[in-house]
């Protein structure tokens, strides 16, 4: 078989992110996996939102604009994620434990 292998320990892990968060867009899902596997790129995060997207592992929930200064323009699109039909979270307690952390500051704030 050519090409990169149908499943992705990469995807599988943003699965697992997106099994606690239920909702999320593609900078919070990469910033989350960052602090837990630190050796992922932005790039490959993005990639494995798209391939999951196209093997319906996740679905686009809903795209905002969120109005500000970037060095871009003066939006920013955010595009929602979620799981799709076919993932299948295996709750990943590592992964657990760094989002319900993340949850309580967040309530702190």
């Amino acid at each position: 078989m050519r090409g990169r292998k149908p499943k992705s320990d990469i995807r599988q892990n943003v699965v697992e992110i997106l099994y606690f968060l239920k909702s999320s867009h593609g900078y919070e899902i990469y910033s989350i996996y960052r602090k837990i596997f630190p050796k992922a790129t932005m790039r490959s995060i993005y990639y494995h939102l798209k391939k999951g997207i196209e093997t319906r592992e996740f679905r686009i929930e809903k795209k905002e604009k969120e109005k500000g200064s970037y060095s871009w323009g003066e939006f920013a699109e955010k595009t929602f994620y979620s799981l799709g039909e076919n993932a299948k979270p295996s709750v990943n307690m590592k992964v657990k434990r760094h989002v319900d952390e993340m949850k309580l500051v967040n309530q702190k704030l």
